[in-house]
Parts: structure tokens; sequence; C-alpha cells
């Protein structure tokens, strides 16, 4: 029954160990950011003038039947130009269907970082999340254990690399476009938009890229002279540790979180949710929709085929305008000590 143990929920709140991992989540997104800022303008630079190009076409395309819909409509938001806001994105199930540590185990198992047997315990665990619909803690810490002793001993940059491709080959598919849309909308906006997730880092900061997001906030994993030592700085970013990322973060960066805007999936993230003035549960379950019921917070669910919401500017309703996340690939390299 020991194997079984990540089936078996248990409860958590925010320790010391919670407010390290999420200070050193928070230092290793500025420091990605920071390396890649200047890339990172210039192809969002490009991309701008496309997609305000698109959003012209569909705003003049869909403006007729519309009348009804915008007069029920918000103050529109996010707010253009509002330099002291950002979003705040889960991962799992809210930015992509599934966990994205599973995908990374089947990359890493196709290279032969580990025997099958590992590659059937990620299935199963996988198979958890997929029924369960929520993230369990124990669950999601026992998966990435597993990961940690795969990588112990590998060079950072390595796993880096490996992750550029495991993203075509495994992530690129499961994007929500309709959460996609919703991150676009920061973006045009001229808002920074990131990723917090329980999931490594690197792999974290590659998704994010990937998407032409800001940056991650991720489980830190100790490395020394540029490899993994199997060992993690605080614990995974999870639950109140991703609070405690983006409360360091805001500060960091001088937001004002009553501004700021938080998406998730999961119950566990009500501590992030709850830290910021415009909190969204997407995709939610049960425990996250009720409570998210209860607060009026906003809910958007794309796991039905439901019509994405518009949430502002007309750029934040098409796909189309997304074709800046798929810039090409870029190799980050991380050089932690």
């Amino acid at each position: 029954m020991a194997s079984l143990r990540w089936l078996t929920p248990r409860r958590r709140s925010a320790t010391a160990r919670s407010v390290l991992a999420g200070e050193a989540s928070a230092e290793a997104a500025r420091k990605s950011e920071q390396e890649l800022h200047e890339q990172y303008e210039r192809e969002q630079a490009r991309e701008r003038a496309k997609q305000e190009a698109e959003a012209q076409k569909r705003a003049e395309g869909k403006a007729e039947g519309k009348a009804e819909e915008e007069a029920e409509e918000e103050p529109p938001f996010p707010v253009e130009g509002d330099d002291r806001a950002a979003a705040f994105f889960d991962l799992d199930n809210t930015v992509m269907q599934g966990a994205a540590i599973f995908h990374f185990g089947r990359g890493l198992y196709k290279r032969k970082f580990f025997e099958r047997r590992e590659l059937t315990r990620f299935a199963w665990q996988q198979a958890w999340f997929r029924l369960a619909g929520v993230e369990d803690p124990e669950h999601m810490q026992d998966a990435r254990d597993s990961a940690l002793s795969i990588v112990k001993g590998h060079r950072v940059s390595e796993l880096m690399s490996i992750g550029e491709e495991i993203y075509d080959e495994y992530l690129a598919e499961r994007i929500w476009p309709g959460t996609r849309a919703l991150a676009q909308a920061h973006l045009d906006a001229r808002q920074k938009v990131w990723l917090v997730t329980a999931a490594p880092v690197e792999i974290a900061t590659v998704i994010a890229r990937r998407l032409g997001l800001t940056g991650a906030l991720g489980t830190v994993a100790e490395s020394v002279d540029g490899i993994y030592t199997g060992k993690l700085v605080g614990e995974p970013l999870h639950g109140p540790a991703k609070a405690e990322a983006v409360r360091a973060l805001s500060a960091a960066e001088d937001l004002d979180l009553a501004r700021c805007a938080a998406y998730s999936d999961s119950h566990n993230d009500i501590p992030m949710l709850s830290l910021v003035g415009h909190p969204y549960a997407i995709n939610p379950d049960s425990k996250l929709r009720k409570h998210a019921r209860e607060r009026d917070w906003r809910l958007r669910d794309y796991r039905t085929g439901r019509k994405a919401a518009k949430i502002g500017i007309p750029a934040a309703a098409g796909v189309g305008a997304l074709a800046g996340g798929t810039a090409a690939a870029i190799a980050v390299h991380r050089r932690r000590g």
C-alpha cells in the first residue's frame, strides 16, 4: 500500500518551507526574465502589429449581432497600460490539459532517462489526475520526487534543451485556446503574464516562452555548478507556496495585487487567487467552483466547448491573435551555482 500513498490527500498550510520555495521561485523567474527580456520584446514588437491588424478585422467582421452582449459588459479588463498590474496563470488543467510533469516524464523516457516501470508509475499518476480532475498535493509531490531522482546528476542546460523538444512533442497540442486568449489579452494590454506552477521552473520557463508569456514561477530544484543535486529549494511550488511566490514577485516588481489577476482550475490555488483583485476560476474543480460562486469570482470553462468569453479589448477573443506565442524555439540556459 505504500506505493499508493499519493492517492490519499492531506491538508497543507503555509510554512517556512513554503515561503522559501516561493522566494526562490520568484528570484529564478526574475533572473530568467532579465536574461531574455530584449529578445522577448523584439518578438512582441513584430507580432503586435500583426495582432492589431487581425484584431481590427475580427472587430469589424463580428460587430453585427454583438449589441446585446456589449450592453452587459463590465468595464474593460485588463486595463490598457496599467504597469502595476500583472496576470498569474496556473498551468496544469488551466493553461493546458493534464499535468506537464507527466508529459515531461514521457519525454525523458523516450530519451532513455529511466526504465518502463517508472513510466508506468507516471501513467498511473496521470490517469488519477485526469480521473479526479484536481491536484492532490501528495500525488503531485510523489511525481516530482520521481522526477528529481531521474534528473539528479544531469546538467540544467541539458534539461532546458530537452524541454524545448518535449513542448513540441507533447504539450503544444494540449494548450487550452480559451485560456491562451485570456493571457494574450493581458499581453496586448502591455501587462506581464506569469505561469505559476509546481512543475520545475526550467520546464515552466520553456512553456512560458513558447506561449509568448513573460516568464514562470515554478519549483526550484537545487543545482551546483549547473548540475542537479536531486534536492529542492524549499518545497514544491504548490498551494500556499504559490501564493508566497506571487507575493514575493509582486513586491520585487512593484505590482499592486489589487489590480492583478490570477487564473486557476484547482481549489489548492485558493491562496493565490485570494491575493489578487481579479480572481478567475478556469475549468474549476467542484470545490473551487463552489468557492468562486460564493465570492462572485468570474468563471470560465473550456472543457465543454462553451464559447470563450471576451474580457476586454477585441484581441482577447481571437485565437489567431496568438501567433506570437509560437515564435521560434528559444533555448533557455539557466546559470545557477
